[in-house]
């Protein structure tokens, strides 16, 4: 908010105020009087300056922006955006750890939180992605129990190498993400000089029902920058706040960070086609059978004036979407359109998104009201349905009884979502195929000697012989060179692959259990 050039000091009600740093007393050696409400609440409010920290993604920076439309998309959708070239709007955009506090090093190894919020003319579209193209797990009730491992022992409140590792042996669809995390990209030079994936399959539609399956991609301009571990180890105590400082500098001095946005797509059909369950987070689709096309360009050239009001507060979730772009059956996604709005129920209140950083563009009109902190009540509409003060919905006037016609497009529709009913944690042959070919033929040997020597920096502070083993079975899934060079690392002894189902009898039950299981 603009401020005038000499604003006259208030008390919070707005009532100027003589002298800031004094309070009132009941005679010059008297005791304080509970009168003096400016005293009162001026600690009440110091008292409760704190808002709940994310549970993850909780060290961030941010920055204010815009996202600008390069190449027309109407033939795979009719979202409004991507109808011509030109088309601008304004983001936001924040950069994050995931696992660290707030206070936590910049440049700890730890996969990045990438997300940007467009405010369109259809309502706020939130992309919240990472810097890396896939995850850890794709069984969303995994996540909860993966972050506590991450996250402090309950007794020692150290970080814990035994659950981090104990974790990750027991999971081992998890080691494709390991395998880019303990390479130098685990730690990227900041937060600007990275690319930004969605990970996740959404679904981007035209008004005749079809869609295409969608994955994004945001490539920084500037080239993908890392740090060595020695290097990233030295700034994590010489400057913890390394990528925020980095990022402001540069937007302060002009050099405004910028992405090329790309988007992969795939069709129903092919998805059928697909070697690999479009579905799993653990999956890239490779770049030779879906080619990367350009859709736009992001800028970040404004610094936040406060940062509590325009990064801490703001509130992203991948449920944030805007007409014809639609979340796929992704279990992993499916969860997280309902845990990231829950999480800024609890951190900032029910009304978060009437805050002035997450307020959309256009205007709000809905049957929500009230509740702490609500400032925008919509006036005296009724707050249902109403029949003699109708609201219009999607363009159809007055009520929501469906017409023939809608229930014929929605018909269109009816196979867009088929629920993810796989059993998600069988893993088989597929879920090694992509990590050995980024170890066998993707690294040289430089980077396979980094790979080895970061992780195994890591794995030795492990003290379970048994999770040793169990991990050191899936590097030797990936490559059994790989898995002895570790084991030789450490000081433990070779161990043979894990045993998984092969590839055959995966497409094999795709098969047999018909159309639709991709979708």
């Amino acid at each position: 908010m603009s401020s005038p050039a000499k604003p006259v000091y208030t008390t919070s009600n707005g009532a100027p105020v003589n002298e800031p740093y004094s309070a009132q007393r009941a005679g010059f050696h008297g005791p304080l009087l509970l009168q003096d409400f400016h005293h009162i609440d001026l600690l009440a409010h110091f008292d409760r300056e704190r808002i709940p920290e994310r549970v993850v993604h909780a060290k961030a920076a941010g920055a204010h922006g815009y996202f600008q439309v390069t190449h027309d998309l109407s033939d795979i959708t009719s979202q409004s955006l991507f109808q011509g070239v030109g088309k601008k709007v304004r983001i936001t955009a924040r950069f994050s750890t995931v696992g660290g506090e707030s206070g936590s090093a910049d440049t700890a190894r730890d996969p990045r939180g990438f997300a940007i919020k467009l405010r369109t003319e259809e309502g706020n579209w939130d992309w919240v992605f990472n810097n890396t193209p896939i995850f850890f797990i794709r069984d969303p009730a995994k996540f909860a129990h993966f972050i506590h491992t991450q996250k402090r022992n309950p007794q020692t409140h150290l970080k814990d190498p035994d659950a981090f590792w104990d974790y990750l042996g027991q999971n081992p669809e998890s080691i494709h993400q390991m395998m880019i995390l303990f390479s130098d990209r685990g730690t990227p030079d900041g937060f600007y000089q990275e690319h930004g994936y969605s990970g996740h399959t959404f679904k981007w539609c035209k008004a005749d029902g079809s869609f295409v399956y969608v994955q994004v991609t945001c490539r920084a301009d500037g080239g993908f920058k890392t740090l060595d571990d020695a290097t990233a180890t030295r700034l994590s105590g010489e400057n913890p706040d390394y990528g925020t400082q980095q990022m402001f500098e540069a937007i302060e001095a002009g050099n405004f960070p910028s992405w090329t946005v790309y988007i992969q797509t795939m069709t129903p059909a092919q998805a059928e086609q697909f070697r690999y369950n479009i579905l799993d987070l653990t999956k890239v689709w490779p770049h030779k059978e879906f080619p990367l096309r350009p859709i736009g360009k992001m800028v970040l050239n404004e610094n936040p004036q406060n940062y509590f009001a325009e990064i801490e507060q703001v509130a992203f979730s991948p449920s944030h979407l805007v007409p014809y772009i639609e979340p796929s059956a992704d279990p992993v996604l499916q969860s997280r359109l309902f845990s990231y709005p829950d999480t800024h129920r609890h951190r900032l209140g029910a009304n978060y998104q009437q805050l002035p950083v997450n307020a959309p563009i256009v205007p709000v009109a809905n049957f929500q009201r009230d509740g702490p902190m609500a400032f925008v009540n919509q006036g005296n509409r009724p707050n249902y349905q109403c029949s003699f003060q109708p609201l219009t919905y999607a363009g159809r006037p007055g009520h929501m009884d469906a017409s023939v016609n809608d229930r014929e497009r929605d018909a269109k529709h009816e196979n867009f979502i088929n629920g993810a009913w796989r059993y998600l944690s069988v893993i088989s042959e597929l879920d090694f195929e992509q990590p050995r070919e980024l170890w066998s033929r993707v690294w040289n040997d430089q980077e396979r000697e980094t790979y080895v020597k970061n992780v195994s920096g890591h794995f030795k502070n492990v003290k379970s012989a048994e999770v040793k083993a169990r991990q050191l079975s899936v590097w030797a899934a990936v490559d059994q060179g790989l898995s002895d060079r570790i084991a030789d690392a450490v000081g433990h002894p070779h161990v043979a692959p894990l045993k998984c189902i092969s590839a055959a009898e995966v497409l094999n039950f795709r098969h047999n259990i018909g159309a639709g299981s991709n979708q």
